[in-house]
């Protein structure tokens, strides 16, 4: 953890009720810290149906290769997650270790190696040594526990500077049920399907692949809407488990995700997915701000994305926020680079509720004193008006610090 906390971090931490069905256990394995847990194993109790997206990098981890192998049976029985070690980039090594953890998880909670998924996170290129952590899964699964969710999220984290969790309940064929989420992620952070490590559970009746369309479906507007630093991790990996524990209630299952009965837990889950995916933003590596950046009147949704994530990457538009410059021009930029189509002369920005440029010039009533009042503050928003459609976006992102220089300057060490 990071000897300083993110100041846009949560001033609270969400209180994390039991999902039922689901058991967590932490461990030590000294795989790259020390004294902090760094191994998190996840049990369901009984045949758990499971959804996942995971990264389209072309140099996939050894972990995203076995939950990609595993993810078409549908049913998950554990999870675990290491710290400290990427396992990504380690050839017949990776796989080894992989089948090592697997195995031993296997054996620990009874299930065979098709039913464990596994996720790693931090350096690319070590080897991952399983044996740190193998031998202590049987003992993680006789101490898991349904209340260890803050635990559970804090032994995922790498240079996160605060463990990263979000709840919501909802109404399901009558039946109350609880969707629980955590996440780990600061650096690397341009999802695609997914982002860094983030880990969700409810204890609803669904089928696997009305489970894997509400989760395709949600990661749009909440994880792919996010960007830290414009670099797609090796290891991204979103899983979503359904414990089925509900059906006990009388909550009929659900087989389809058109099914009208979803339509509060979808609600409930993309706002678990949201709130997760914004506070890995909030906790972007040395991030001193957060911004919300809104395109507007692009040809289409995915132009009015590809010109918000344009902006949201843009070094030049990050460092200004930094520096609480109201530097517009940079936006302009980032908007004709972009390689969606754009009329400079129809073009709008907006720095907060002050409007900048207008009709592809700076506003006549521009004044710098207002737009440098907005960039002060802890969160901003920025509007672009591009004057072509009804194609519009929202995406997230922070600004670009000394300290992520510096974070990023010696992360092997």
């Amino acid at each position: 953890m990071s000897a300083s906390v993110s100041p846009l971090a949560p001033k609270t931490f969400a209180d994390m009720p039991p999902v039922r069905g689901v058991r967590m256990a932490t461990a030590e394995a000294g795989i790259k810290y020390r004294n902090r847990t760094d191994v998190l194993m996840m049990v369901f109790d009984a045949p758990a149906a499971v959804a996942g997206v995971f990264t389209r990098s072309l140099c996939p981890s050894a972990a995203v290769d076995f939950c990609r192998q595993n993810l078409p049976g549908g049913v998950a029985r554990a999870v675990v997650v290491n710290s400290g070690n990427a396992n990504a980039f380690t050839g017949g090594k990776g796989r080894s270790a992989t089948e090592l953890t697997a195995r031993s998880a296997a054996e620990a909670v009874g299930c065979s190696t098709d039913e464990v998924f596994l996720a790693s996170t931090g350096v690319i290129g070590e080897p991952l040594d399983a044996t740190k952590f193998a031998g202590v899964l049987g003992d993680m699964h006789a101490r898991g526990r349904e209340d260890f969710w803050l635990e559970a999220a804090k032994a995922i984290m790498t240079t996160d500077t605060y463990p990263k969790v979000a709840t919501r309940s909802a109404t399901l064929g009558g039946v109350t049920v609880t969707i629980n989420g955590i996440a780990k992620g600061a650096g690397m952070i341009a999802p695609d399907m997914a982002t860094m490590l983030s880990f969700v559970v409810t204890d609803a009746d669904i089928a696997p692949q009305a489970l894997q369309a509400l989760l395709s479906q949600g990661v749009g507007p909440s994880f792919n809407s996010v960007t830290v630093d414009s670099d797609t991790s090796t290891s991204d990996t979103l899983m979503l488990f359904a414990t089925g524990a509900a059906a006990a209630e009388g909550q009929a299952r659900i087989e389809d995700a058109s099914d009208a009965a979803l339509e509060d837990f979808r609600a409930a889950l993309n706002a678990v997915l949201f709130d997760l995916a914004l506070q890995v933003v909030r906790d972007g590596e040395g991030a001193r701000k957060m911004v919300a950046i809104t395109v507007e009147g692009a040809e289409s949704d995915a132009a009015a994305k590809r010109i918000g994530l344009s902006i949201a990457n843009s070094p030049l538009v990050k460092t200004a926020v930094a520096g609480e410059d109201a530097n517009w021009g940079r936006i302009v930029m980032a908007v004709g680079k972009a390689g969606e189509k754009a009329d400079r002369d129809r073009l709008a920005i907006w720095f907060g509720d002050i409007r900048v440029a207008v009709d592809g010039e700076r506003d006549p009533a521009y004044s710098e004193a207002a737009a440098t009042a907005v960039m002060k503050e802890q969160d901003i928003a920025i509007k672009v008006e591009i004057g072509l459609g009804t194609g519009t976006a929202t995406v997230y992102t922070c600004d670009l610090t000394k300290e992520y220089v510096e974070i990023n300057g010696d992360y092997r060490s």
